[in-house]
């Protein structure tokens, strides 16, 4: 398995949070490496979701977990891959609220590949997550 997490604390609120991660395809208003981005439905367990990165080719993931509020789940396969990537919103010890990103890599190859595919893929989560917060600070 191949892991990477990253934190932040903020004095943002967390339903504020929480409305960005769940309006879909408005994720490019504060993800700057995503070109296009499209939900086929509610924001639930079972959606699918086509997330086009800047200069490369769609990336189809499927939501997997929601917590209203709290937390959500997608997932991509790649071959023999699985890449899980888990939104945490919690209590924060020095501030209100904690966002974690956190991925999982798992599968065929994953020793090998995962080092490769996993920072290619989380390289932008530091500048992702501040500007979700600083969006969500309004």
């Amino acid at each position: 398995m191949w892991t990477y997490e990253h934190s932040v604390e903020t004095d943002a609120a967390p339903e504020a949070i929480w409305r960005l991660w769940a309006d879909v395809e408005n994720w490019g208003t504060w993800n700057a490496d995503i070109a296009s981005i499209a939900i086929d439905g509610p924001f639930v367990p079972g959606a699918r979701i086509e997330m086009t990165p800047a200069g490369d080719d769609p990336v189809h993931l499927v939501v997997t977990e929601t917590v209203d509020g709290e937390l959500f789940v997608d997932e991509a396969r790649f071959g023999g891959l699985v890449l899980r990537t888990e939104h945490w919103i919690e209590r924060g010890e020095k501030l209100p609220t904690r966002v974690t990103y956190r991925m999982r890599i798992t599968g065929d190859g994953v020793a090998e590949l995962g080092p490769q595919i996993g920072p290619a893929v989380t390289g932008d989560w530091p500048e992702t997550v501040a500007a979700l917060i600083e969006r969500a600070r309004g």
